[in-house]
């Protein structure tokens, strides 16, 4: 594997964005989708995030192996008015083969570098009880508030509990 290059995203990583999701929900990745997941519902889901990206919103990072995405994270920054110090991580996605390479850690980084530039102090985010990545948010340093069970369902249909995490900048 060559070294990863992480850059932020547009419309012309859709088709590695898509592919990411679908293989993530595929592993049983409880991103909010459900399995199969279709393409085009996929594509969708990609085609508004990058469109709230390119208005500010967010900003969505991927990492690339030559031309082939790898991972993604999303850090979302559009909060109400009394929450300007505040940004989340969302949909931190890494391909199967790649996981424990380093690469999430690296993207998280880097979007907690965004964030602070952004003037953000605050970063929340939630991840899965059963298959989640809570041991890379905590080694990231992240505090865990608790655990609401039963909060989704996984891809497969069954009830899962959520951690929900938060980091100081």
């Amino acid at each position: 594997m060559t070294e990863t290059r992480i850059t932020p995203l547009t419309h012309a990583a859709l088709d590695g964005l898509t592919e990411l999701l679908i293989e993530t929900v595929a592993a049983g990745g409880s991103v909010s989708f459900m399995h199969p997941l279709p393409p085009e519902q996929a594509r969708a889901f990609w085609q508004g995030s990058l469109e709230a990206a390119s208005g500010g919103g967010r900003v969505v990072y991927g990492a690339w192996d030559g031309d082939r995405l790898v991972s993604t994270v999303t850090l979302l920054l559009d909060f109400p008015p009394n929450q300007p110090h505040r940004g989340e991580i969302a949909k931190m996605m890494t391909r199967t083969a790649y996981r424990g390479r380093g690469t999430a850690t690296r993207l998280l980084q880097t979007a907690e570098a965004e964030a602070a530039r952004r003037g953000r102090t605050l970063l929340t985010l939630d991840t899965s009880v059963d298959g989640g990545a809570s041991t890379l948010y905590e080694g990231a340093g992240y505090t865990l508030v608790g655990e609401i069970p039963d909060f989704a369902l996984t891809p497969d249909g069954r009830l899962n509990g959520t951690l929900i995490y938060y980091k100081r900048l």
